[in-house]
Order: C-alpha cells, then sequence, then structure tokens
C-alpha cells in the first residue's frame, strides 16, 4: 500500500497531466499541507508534465496522419 504522500505526489502528477486546474491547486495545497519537500512537489510536476507533452505529441501526431 503506498503511504499518503506517496499518493498525494502521485495525484499532482496526474493534475498537471489531466489540465485539470482546481485539482493542480488543491494538491499542490495538500501537499505543503502535508509539509511534503518543495523539490518533490517540483519533482511530481515535472513528471506530469512529461506525460503531458508526450500525449500531446502523440496527438500532434495522430492529427497530422489524418490531414
Amino acid at each position: 500500500m503506498l503511504d499518503e504522500k506517496i499518493r498525494e505526489l502521485i495525484a499532482i502528477g496526474a493534475s498537471v497531466s489531466a489540465n485539470c486546474h482546481s485539482c493542480v491547486k488543491y494538491h499542490t495545497a495538500r501537499a505543503r499541507e502535508m509539509k511534503i519537500d518543495e523539490d518533490e512537489i517540483r519533482q511530481a510536476i515535472d513528471v506530469g508534465k512529461m506525460v503531458r507533452k508526450g500525449a500531446a505529441g502523440q496527438m500532434d501526431k495522430l492529427i497530422e496522419e489524418l490531414s
């Protein structure tokens, strides 16, 4: 079972990758309330951005193939 800290960091990354503004705000605030290190929060955000960028790149490629 994942501990609460890891679950919150995953939630941050997932929120970023899903482009959910309210989710990112909620989960980053919650992480700070939990005293999760700012560097760990930044790493979770960076992972979410990487996933989002990969998905967007694949969508762009599909659109080009269909055009």
